[in-house]
Parts: structure tokens; C-alpha cells; sequence
């Protein structure tokens, strides 16, 4: 999952904004309406242009906490900007908001699970953690079990350990919840294909209210090609058993996860790749090096249809992409049409709903609006 510098403003702009936004009737609160699906945005801080579609949203996500000696805990700064996204709150009162903690080349995970002694102290601090936070649960995005290519420890023993531990904070979560009467939830980022080769899906389920599917990233630096990096459906360029949105779900259903369980993911950014085999546009062809990352805001001012990179669309993954034939390179993103053809997927397969990463990399709140809307029409 990827990392990005957030906007931060002081709490009380929040707080003024959620009064303000309070006082209309148009307000993000009367925005909210029930529905049997779920937006789940990760959100590594807040900007206050965006709280006028709080009520939107199900539930935020703050990454990250820390896994310190063991224990997960906040920093100063992380602890300022999870206060910013419960104060939200206030204006939407039906939302929840989590902590994960993890992320991409965090480590820690491997150590803290190989014993019940580190699996104790995992469990106890994180919901000591979540109820003196006043928050609602627990996002848990080891990054991954059994594998090191992020940078961190693994061992044979992660596959087992790994459900100790969960079920260890699901324990924990309850023990705690119980004097107050509250349920807190407990999720995991998690990724598919090889990368769960060693997570027992099946034994995990029953200690976990949802799979946040990191259904994205499936085409990055250590990739061999381009390609979708958060498609939809196989592309008929695609080789053997790469990796989908449709590919990752199938794989959690055929271990036994209820449909409702599973949210899939909707990246807020795009990734570039250069120097890239001019055939079939770039699509599905060996590259140079990767470029980059965009946001949405940046991928509509400065690429799409702009500066000879031209917009097309592959049918069957259900997914756009951009060439540069001049500088031959190439961008994968979602946008207003792969993230309604998402909703239709989640809709017609009874799914949890949509996640993204990450909130501030779409400060216009587009494509939130089109999953908001997808999902309700």
C-alpha cells in the first residue's frame, strides 16, 4: 500500500466546519443514507475542502500507527491527525473511524507474532490503543505474511502465527469492548495471488468483520510488465495468471469468505512507466523503468488527453490507460468509468463494498462521488 504527504490543517477548522456544515440542511450530513454496501477510504490526515462529503463515507481508515518493541502505538503527529478524523464525526455520526497499523516496508509484525507472549502484547496494546482513542476498530496491514519483499523479516512459522495473532486481537478487542458494550472491528489490508501464499485465508475469516482487498498495485517497479494496475476483469493482453479485481475476489471466495466480507480496492493515483515497448499502445509490455505516481487532480490537469498522452480503454478489464507514443510512456489509473464498473462488480456479486487509497489524493472528492453514487443508483 502506498505512503503520500497529507494536507494537514489545526483541528478547529474542523471543528468549524462541522458546525457550519451542521447549521445546513445540505450539509454532508443529510448526504447519508443507508445502503447494504460500504466505502472505506484509508486517510493518512484530512483536508478540511473535503468534509462537505464526510457523510459519504462508512469508515476512515487512519494509517498508520507504529509497531514499536512490540507494541502499536501513536506518535505525536499521528495522534494529531487521527483527533482531525474523528472529529468528523460530529457531522457524519453514523462514521466510523479505524486505525491501521503497518503499511508498506513496516516491520515488526513477524517478531511481535512468533510468540503468544508477542502476540499478547500486539493484542493488548492495540485495543488499549483503540478505546483510549475513542475509536472503532482495527486495520491490520502486515505487508505480508511469509514474504520479505517489502523490505521486512518473514519466517515459515508467519502462516500460522499470523492467525494466532488475529484471533489473539480479537480477543483482546472484545475483553475491552465488553465494559462498554461496544463491538470493535478488526480488518486486514490484504493482497491476493502470491502474496497470500502464506496466509491461511479460511482460518483468519472468522476473527475478522471485512477483507480490505488491496486489489491495486497489481503493475508497479518490480513488475516485469505494464499493465492495469487495479483492473477489473482480465485483459486479453494479460499473461497467465496475473493478477485482477475479479482474479483476487474469486481467489476469497473459493476459501470461504461470505461475499459481504470482501471490499474491494480503487486507487486515487496512477502509476507511469517509461521507456516502455511501443506494441498494442504500452499495454502489457516490458519497460525501461518506472516513473512514477500521479494523483487524480494531476493525472486530469496534466496527462489525460494532454501533451500527447491519449486515453483509451481496454473492454474487457474494464479499465483505462494512457500512451505517449512520442515519449512512449505509459499511465494506469482509475477514473469515473473503471470505478463505476466497480460498483456495478460489487453490486452483482453482493461484495462489501469500495475502498481506496488514499483520502487526500483527491481533494475534489470525484472519484469518492462516483463510488457513492455507483453503489446507490
Amino acid at each position: 500500500m502506498m505512503r503520500s504527504v497529507s494536507s494537514r490543517r489545526p483541528y478547529p477548522m474542523i471543528a468549524y466546519l462541522a458546525l457550519a456544515l451542521l447549521a445546513t440542511s445540505g450539509g454532508a450530513f443529510a448526504q447519508t443514507s443507508s445502503s447494504p454496501y460500504r466505502i472505506v477510504g484509508y486517510a493518512n490526515g484530512w483536508n478540511p475542502v473535503q468534509t462537505k462529503d464526510v457523510g459519504k463515507i462508512d469508515t476512515l481508515i487512519f494509517a498508520f500507527a507504529q509497531l514499536k518493541n512490540g507494541s502499536v502505538v501513536l506518535d505525536k503527529n499521528g495522534a494529531k491527525s487521527l483527533h482531525d478524523l474523528l472529529a468528523l464525526k460530529s457531522i457524519n455520526p453514523k462514521l466510523k473511524v479505524d486505525i491501521s497499523v503497518g503499511g508498506w516496508t513496516v516491520g515488526g509484525f513477524s517478531e511481535a507474532a512468533s510468540t503468544p507472549a508477542g502476540r499478547q502484547q500486539f493484542a493488548d496494546s492495540a485495543a488499549k490503543l483503540i478505546a483510549a482513542q475513542h475509536a472503532d476498530g482495527l486495520d491490520v496491514d502486515w505487508e505480508y505474511p511469509g514474504h520479505h519483499e517489502s523490505g521486512i523479516q518473514s519466517s515459515p512459522q508467519d502462516k500460522t502465527n499470523f492467525t494466532l495473532l488475529l484471533q489473539a486481537i480479537r480477543t483482546s478487542l472484545d475483553r475491552v469492548g465488553a465494559t462498554s458494550g461496544h463491538h470493535y472491528t478488526l480488518s486486514v489490508a490484504i493482497a491476493d495471488g502470491p502474496y497470500v501464499s502464506d496466509i491461511d485465508i479460511a482460518a483468519i475469516n472468522p476473527s475478522l468483520d471485512w477483507f480490505n482487498l488491496m486489489t491495486y498495485d497489481f503493475v508497479n517497479a518490480n513488475t516485469p510488465t505494464t499493465g492495469h494496475h487495479t483492473g477489473l476483469h482480465v485483459s486479453a493482453l494479460i499473461a497467465g495468471d496475473g493478477r485482477t479485481t475479479d482474479r483476487s475476489v474469486q481467489q476469497f471466495l473459493a476459501a470461504g469468505v461470505a461475499p459481504s466480507k470482501l471490499v474491494i480496492g480503487a486507487a486515487l493515483y496512477g502509476r507511469e512507466f517509461a521507456d516502455v515497448k511501443p506494441d498494442h499502445h504500452g499495454l502489457y509490455q516490458t519497460f525501461g523503468h518506472y516513473q512514477g505516481g500521479h494523483n487524480w487532480p494531476e493525472l486530469k490537469s496534466d496527462f489525460i488527453n494532454k501533451q500527447g498522452y491519449v486515453r483509451y480503454w481496454d473492454d474487457a478489464a474494464q479499465a483505462p490507460w494512457l500512451w505517449n507514443a512520442q515519449t512512449r510512456r505509459f499511465i494506469s489509473y482509475d477514473d469515473p468509468q473503471s470505478i463505476a464498473a466497480k460498483a456495478a462488480y460489487v453490486k452483482a456479486q453482493h461484495l462489501g463494498g469500495i475502498m481506496y487509497w488514499e483520502q487526500t489524493l483527491d481533494p475534489s472528492d470525484e472519484l469518492l462521488d462516483d463510488m457513492w453514487q455507483g453503489l446507490r443508483d
